[in-house]
C-alpha cells in the first residue's frame, strides 16, 4: 500500500528524524512505519488487523521499527512520529511510555503539552493543549546496537472524514 495520508512533509520529517546518529559514524538505519485498526472484541480483548477505509472514531495504532543493519552501535538515534492531520493523539498510548510530543516538530516536551493563555481579564492561565493539536511524538536519544532494532507505537483516533487510509512507509537512512 502507499501511503496518501503522511504528506511529503511528514515523510521528510519521518525519515529525517528516524535515526540520528553522529556525524562521520557509518551505520544504516532503516525503518518501517505500519498503521493497524484497533477493535475490541465481544471479550474485551483489543485486536490489531490491516485497514482499508477509516471514518471518524477509528482508533488506528501506528508502530515504526528501526533498524540498525549497520556493523558498530548508532549513537543518539532519535525516533519520531508524526501524527496526521485530522487524528488526534491517544492520551497515554505511546510505548515506550518514554515519549515526548509537539505542536509543531521542534519543541519537544514531556506529555501532557501545557501552555500559558492569557484571560479576559489579562491573567495568565496554564491549560492542557487539546489533544488534537498533537503532531509529532518523540522517543529520547538512544543508542542501537549493531544488527538491534528498536520498536515505537502510538494511536491516534480519526476525527475527520477528511482523514484519508494512511498505509506502510518503508524508508533507510545511512550515515
Amino acid at each position: 500500500m502507499k501511503n496518501p495520508w503522511l504528506s511529503k512533509l511528514q515523510k521528510l520529517a519521518f525519515v529525517a528524524a528516524t535515526a540520528l546518529p553522529l556525524l562521520g559514524q557509518a551505520q544504516t538505519i532503516s525503518s518501517e512505519l505500519t498503521v493497524m485498526g484497533v477493535t475490541k472484541q465481544s471479550d474485551g480483548k483489543e485486536q490489531l488487523s490491516p485497514v482499508t477505509a477509516v471514518k471518524p472514531g477509528d482508533l488506528l495504532q501506528y508502530t515504526a521499527v528501526y533498524k540498525n543493519s549497520g556493523k558498530q552501535s548508532a549513537k543518539d538515534m532519535v525516533a519520531t512520529l508524526p501524527i496526521p492531520p485530522e487524528t488526534e493523539y491517544v492520551a497515554s498510548s505511546s510505548v515506550p511510555a518514554t515519549a515526548m510530543a509537539s505542536v509543531d516538530g521542534k519543541v519537544f516536551e514531556p506529555m501532557p503539552l501545557i501552555r500559558k493563555v492569557k484571560q479576559a481579564d489579562g491573567k495568565l492561565v496554564t491549560v492542557s493543549v487539546p489533544l488534537a493539536e498533537y503532531r509529532f511524538v518523540r522517543w529520547p536519544q538512544r543508542d542501537l546496537a549493531a544488527a538491534a532494532s528498536f520498536t515505537t507505537s502510538a494511536r491516534v483516533r480519526v476525527i475527520s472524514t477528511a482523514a484519508t487510509l494512511p498505509s506502510a512507509v518503508a524508508t533507510s537512512a545511512t550515515r
